[in-house]
């Protein structure tokens, strides 16, 4: 079975070595132009499809798969920060308070319909100092982060506590991937490294 992994980051990249070994990398330019209209829940999901609709155009006889990750708070989400002011806005904002955090999927296999799920997990800030937010944004770290943090880099230092699945804020929903990708290949006889 072929696997395309439709994604630039390399956080996901590493996350599904934890699956397998054996799938290709395929960056794709997909619109993540949120629909005000939507549930943030259906919107996640529906850009993961796009993002594996688009690598699988490349990939025709691969099972690709998208993720997208939303941090939210207030019914709001918050994306990649465009510069160092508005990482410092988004954080003072999460600072000392819950948000959470939507993590869509879908394994789109070829000629077939997406198998697809979102995962929500909550995570609580510390109340922390302005020095500490500015040694954070002094890393760089959170310029390409969904709300302006990565919690397995130095913004674990600003988490009190999280509630769910480690992986999907990290941007992807490791035990939830095995499980699909397993349903996927049961018929067809799993690698045993599913």
């Amino acid at each position: 079975m072929e696997i395309v992994l439709a994604s630039a980051s390399p956080r996901r990249r590493e996350l599904l070595t934890l699956i397998t070994e054996e799938f290709t990398v395929c960056p794709v330019d997909a619109d993540e132009t949120l629909r005000p209209e939507e549930a943030l829940e259906r919107e996640v999901v529906r850009l993961s499809c796009s993002k594996a609709q688009a690598a699988q155009a490349m990939h025709p006889t691969a099972v690709c798969i998208g993720s997208d990750t939303l941090v939210t708070i207030d019914g709001m989400a918050l994306g990649k920060p465009a510069d160092a002011a508005q990482a410092a806005d988004m954080l003072r904002r999460l600072r000392g308070r819950t948000h959470e955090v939507l993590t869509g999927l879908a394994v789109l296999p070829p000629g077939g319909a997406a198998r697809t799920l979102c995962t929500r997990t909550r995570v609580t800030f510390r109340d922390f100092a302005e020095d500490e937010l500015a040694a954070y944004l002094a890393t760089g770290e959170p310029m390409d982060k969904a709300g302006a943090y990565g919690i397995q880099g130095h913004g674990a230092l600003l988490v009190e506590r999280i509630e769910g699945d480690y992986y999907s804020v990290m941007g992807l929903p490791v035990a939830g991937l095995h499980v699909l990708l397993r349903e996927l290949c049961a018929g067809g006889g799993a690698p045993t490294h599913l």
